[in-house]
């Protein structure tokens, strides 16, 4: 299943965020959106994802989802959202409990997610004893759970320190390379989308446009944190930025 964003726009207000954006989402790809502070990519997320309507545009499904997709666009956001008085288990199982499964079925799908997680060990754990690697894990498992078409990840690492990043980076990896899952993923961090994207989206200044798309050919699984090849990468996405971050930012302090 891929999504096609065709000429979509949007203003709040007087405000323009987003204006003309048209891209494509392939399916068994990461795609990052990139761009300076304030130029809609968590707007264009949430609407790629029907959560709100684009003034003008569309968003297109070419294909289906696969058969046995409860829930074909799924969303990880940056904080957690886990219920505090549920265990891991149940934290996953709340978005299975609207499809009628069966219990025996639910704890299936759940051992399943919760092994790709790393995350067996802690099934009975509350949220309140996990640290701030383990709960989003727990939220990618939650995701992975209802066997999204498409998960659209809006800056999930971003509340994490360094090294755990680091880690969570190396566990998508490898559930990508497992299972090739098809993604849209907002960050502000360069690194994060060079190691992860296959294809990146850079966002001009507000209002939003589609400014370069940038394809990366290295397979996930052997990009690492020095290689030559993404550094040069990063530092091309960054000049692509540089004046547009520089002017967004003159933006909000005026503003």
């Amino acid at each position: 299943m891929d999504l096609i964003v065709d000429k979509l726009g949007h203003s709040y207000g007087s405000v323009t965020v987003l204006k003309d954006i048209s891209l494509e989402i392939p399916q068994g790809q990461i795609v990052c959106l990139v761009g300076p502070s304030g130029c809609g990519k968590s707007t264009l997320l949430r609407m790629i994802g029907g959560l709100e309507l684009p003034e003008s545009g569309e968003v297109r499904i070419h294909g289906t989802p696969p058969r046995d997709s409860l829930n074909p666009l799924t969303f990880v956001f940056q904080h957690f959202a886990l219920l505090p008085w549920r265990s891991v288990a149940d934290n996953i199982r709340l978005v299975l409990e609207d499809h009628k499964l069966g219990r025996a079925q639910e704890d299936a799908i759940i051992a399943d997610v919760l092994n790709r997680t790393r995350l067996s060990d802690f099934a009975g754990a509350l949220p309140k004893q996990l640290s701030g690697g383990m709960k989003q894990r727990v939220a990618i498992a939650r995701a992975l759970a209802v066997k999204p078409a498409c998960m659209l990840m809006d800056e999930p690492l971003s509340a994490l320190d360094s090294q755990t990043r680091e880690l969570l980076m190396e566990d998508l990896v490898s559930l990508w390379s497992r299972e090739p899952f098809t993604a849209v993923y907002v960050t502000h961090n360069l690194n994060e989308a060079v190691r992860l994207g296959h294809r990146i989206v850079v966002l001009s200044r507000r209002p939003g446009r589609v400014h370069q798309v940038v394809d990366i050919d290295v397979p996930l699984q052997e990009r690492s944190l020095a290689m030559p090849e993404l550094e040069a990468r990063q530092a091309e996405l960054w000049e692509l930025m540089r004046a547009e971050a520089e002017a967004a930012d003159m933006e909000l302090i005026d503003g």
